[in-house]
C-alpha cells in the first residue's frame, strides 16, 4: 500500500510542472484544472469551446490564466502539433461525448470522438518524449451489463448494448493494445480510470439528472425525471479526480508499468440512493418545493443497478472515499446554491477544494 500524500507533496510534485488536459473546460476538466493550478502545475488545456449556455473557463474566471487550444480530439494534426509546442510532463485525457441519450442520437460521433480521440492521445503518447504519467478518463459503463450487486472490478467483462458505453470499452480495448505493444518499452506510466455518476458543481451537460434539476429552477419549468427507480454510484467529482491525481503521481515516480492498467474509483456499496432520492435531497438542501415528472423512455435501455468495486484503488494506493453520498450531495447543492444567488462561484469552488485536500489524499 502506497503512503498518504500531504498537500506539501502534491504541490513538492506538481510545481512547475506541464500538466495537458484535453476537456479542460468540461465538468471534470474545470475542476481538475482549479486543483491542478492550486499545486502549482502549468496547466494546458485542448477543447472544443464548450456548446452549453455556460461558458465554465468565463464562469471560472479562467479564461486568462489556462493556454487553451480550442479543437477536436480527432483533429490529429492540430491535437499533435499543440501537444508539441506544450512538451507535457503529465497528460489527463477527460475529452469525451459523455453522454448515453446522445450516443442513440449520434451514434457515428460518439464512436469517432471517444474511440479515435483515445487513438490520437495514445499516438502521440507514443512518441512523445517530455510525457512521463498519462491518465485517461474512460467510464465505469464500460464494462458488460451484469446488472452485479458486488460491483464490476478491473478484471470483468468489457461491454456495453448502448453506443456510448460499447464505445467506452473500445477505448479500453485499444488501450490495453497499445500499453502491451507500445508502452511496456517505454519509461511512461500509462493507465484508464473508470468512474462512476459524478456530481458537483460546474456541470452543464444535458440529461444528466442535477443540470436538469438546476436547469428547472432556472427556466422556471416541471423537471422529467426518466429512471426513478435507478441506483448510481453518487460520488463528488473530487473523489474520482483525488484518484486521477494520486494515480498519475505514482505513475510518475515510481516503478511505472506496477501502476499501468485500469482502475476503478467509486464510492463504497453503501445504501441505496435513487435518483428520486437523489432529486428530494436537492431540493431539500436548496429549500426549494417543486414538482416533477417521471417520463420513462422506453427507447433507450438504462442500468438499474451499476456499481464499481475498487478494491484495488484501495490497496495498491491508498485511496478512498472521504464524503458519503450526503456530503457528496450537500456540497453539490451549497454550490448550485451560490450560482443561483449570483455569488463568487470560484471562490466556493475553492474553499471545497481546499477542504477537501486538507488532510491530504
Amino acid at each position: 500500500m502506497q503512503k498518504k500524500l500531504s498537500i506539501k507533496d502534491l504541490n513538492k510534485f506538481f510545481h512547475n510542472k506541464k500538466v495537458l488536459i484535453t476537456g479542460h473546460t468540461g465538468f471534470k476538466g474545470i475542476w481538475l484544472s482549479i486543483i491542478l493550478q492550486n499545486f502549482g502545475a502549468k496547466v494546458y488545456g485542448f477543447s472544443l469551446k464548450e456548446p452549453s449556455r455556460i461558458n465554465n473557463l468565463k464562469l471560472f474566471n479562467l479564461e486568462k490564466k489556462i493556454d487553451t487550444c480550442y479543437g477536436d480530439i480527432v483533429n490529429k494534426e492540430l491535437f499533435f502539433k499543440y501537444s508539441k509546442k506544450v512538451r507535457p510532463d503529465i497528460l489527463f485525457h477527460l475529452a469525451a461525448q459523455p453522454l448515453v441519450k446522445e450516443s442513440y442520437a449520434n451514434p457515428y460521433d460518439t464512436f469517432k470522438t471517444n474511440v479515435m480521440g483515445m487513438l490520437n492521445v495514445l499516438e502521440y503518447a507514443k512518441t512523445s518524449e517530455s510525457l512521463k504519467s498519462i491518465v485517461l478518463i474512460t467510464s465505469d459503463k464500460c464494462y458488460k451489463n451484469k446488472e452485479l450487486s458486488s460491483g464490476y472490478t478491473e478484471n470483468n467483462e468489457l461491454g456495453g448494448d448502448d453506443p456510448y458505453s460499447a464505445s467506452k470499452a473500445a477505448a479500453e480495448i485499444l488501450f490495453s493494445s497499445y500499453n502491451k505493444s507500445f508502452f511496456k518499452r517505454k519509461k511512461i506510466g500509462i493507465a484508464t480510470a473508470r468512474a462512476g455518476n459524478v456530481i458537483g458543481g460546474g456541470d452543464w451537460c444535458n440529461d444528466r439528472i442535477i443540470p436538469d434539476t438546476i436547469k428547472s429552477i432556472i427556466d422556471k419549468k416541471k423537471l422529467i425525471i426518466r429512471s426513478p427507480n435507478s441506483v448510481r454510484p453518487w460520488q463528488h467529482v473530487l473523489e474520482p479526480l483525488s484518484g486521477y491525481i494520486k494515480l498519475s503521481f505514482y505513475l510518475y515516480h515510481y516503478k511505472k508499468h506496477k501502476f499501468s492498467g485500469s482502475w476503478n474509483f467509486g464510492p463504497n456499496l453503501e445504501k441505496k440512493v435513487t435518483v428520486l432520492k437523489l432529486i428530494s435531497l436537492v431540493f431539500k438542501n436548496l429549500d426549494i418545493k417543486k414538482n416533477f415528472i417521471i417520463q420513462k423512455n422506453k427507447q433507450i435501455k438504462e442500468t438499474l443497478i451499476l456499481r464499481l468495486n475498487c478494491s484495488k484503488a484501495k490497496q495498491q494506493l491508498n485511496w478512498k472515499r472521504l464524503w458519503n453520498t450526503s456530503m457528496s450531495i450537500k456540497k453539490t447543492s451549497e454550490w448550485y446554491k451560490i450560482f443561483l444567488e449570483k455569488k463568487n462561484i470560484l471562490q466556493i469552488t475553492k474553499n471545497q477544494i481546499n477542504d477537501y485536500f486538507k488532510d491530504g489524499i
